[in-house]
Order: C-alpha cells, then structure tokens, then sequence
C-alpha cells in the first residue's frame, strides 16, 4: 500500500498587469491636475489685471478733482498757506514712507514680509501721489483738479514738490548716518575684542618646557 502525499499546487505568481495601468493613469492625472492648476493660474492673472484696470480707470476719473477740492477747502486760496500745505504733505508723506520703505534690508525680514512693508510705505505716501496725479494726469478729472488747484489752492503743487525733495533728502540722510553709525559701532566692538584677546595673551605666563 502506497501512501500518496497530495501536495497542493503552489500558487502560481500571475503577472499584474494592473500595476502599471495605474501608474499610467495616476501619471496621467497629475499631468491634468497640473495643466488645470496654470490654466486657473491664467484666468485668476488676467481678471486681476481686468480688475486693477477698471480700478485705475474709476481711480483716475474721481480721486484727482475729489483730492484737489480736499486741499482747496484747506488752503481756501492763500498762497502762503499754499505754500505751507504743500511743504507739510510734501515733506511728511516722503519722510516717512522712505523711513518705512529703507527698513527693508533688515536680514530678520523675509522677503513676504518685505513686500508688506514696501506696500505699506507705498500706501502711505498716497497724498503725494494723488497730488502726482492732478499733474500728470491726463483725464478730465485731472484737468480739472488743475483749474481748481490754480484757483483755490495756489502754489501747493510747489511748495509739495519742494517739501517731497527735501523729505527725500532727509530720509536718505537720516538712513547713511544711521548706517555709518552701526558699522563704526562694529568696528569699535571688533577693536575691543581684539584688544582683550591681546590682554589675555600677555597676561597668560609663558609656558615653561623641563
């Protein structure tokens, strides 16, 4: 009597095709994902520039007569106070808003942070450039806040463009001396160091070989 050992059939590996199917079309959705992403990229880039567009247009066709009634009813036609009205703007909203924008080279400003801050200095010299716009600009609004300026705010166009040189001239200055400032405290810090590790190399005995 013969005793027969029944052995299973070892399973037999069956090639999976489906591998590489999927990889193909997981490589294929992430070519449509991607090709999806620019093209909402595009369309997002082109209604921002549809949108600052109209914004300037509007922008361009109301703030230059509003801003030159704005200084009119400051300046209600005095030339001297003219004069003082563009000095104050002229100064104050370039001082400051280079101030703010030459902060910028600090190292512990990451460059979103440094963008926030250029924004922010940009927003704030917005007197300036509404002033900018009445004398540049070509728009009937413009034209207009040109008659009302020459009329009810005399000499401000002036008396802003000189206040905003030397508010330039005072921001640049006030920046070097605050520079030249901290490179001679560094120097200073440096030659002291040296100098102490010069004292403690003479006071230490020499060594002495037996």
């Amino acid at each position: 009597m013969t005793d027969e050992s029944a052995t299973p059939d070892a399973p037999q590996d069956k090639p999976t095709s489906d591998a590489p199917a999927n990889a193909g079309h997981d490589r294929a959705d992430v070519r449509d994902t991607e090709s999806s992403n620019w093209v909402l990229r595009i369309v997002l880039v082109l209604v921002a520039l549809v949108a600052a567009f109209i914004a300037f247009r509007v922008a361009a066709a109301f703030f230059p007569r509003w801003w030159a009634q704005r200084v009119a009813d400051q300046v209600q036609g005095g030339f001297t106070a003219g004069t003082l009205w563009g000095l104050f703007y002229g100064f104050l909203f370039t001082f400051v808003p280079l101030l703010i924008l030459f902060q910028i080279r600090r190292r512990f400003f990451n460059w979103t942070w440094r963008l926030i801050v250029a924004l922010f200095a940009i927003v704030l010299a917005a007197p300036n450039w509404l002033t900018l716009s009445v004398v540049l600009g070509t728009s009937k609004a413009a034209h207009a806040g040109e008659r009302i300026m020459d009329v009810d705010a005399p000499n401000f166009r002036a008396g802003t463009l000189i206040g905003a040189v030397i508010g330039a001239a005072a921001a640049l200055a006030l920046t070097a001396t605050s520079l030249w400032m901290t490179r001679r405290k560094n120097q200073v810090k440096r030659l002291k160091s040296e100098r102490d590790q010069l004292r403690r190399s003479i006071s230490q005995p020499p060594d002495e070989s037996h």
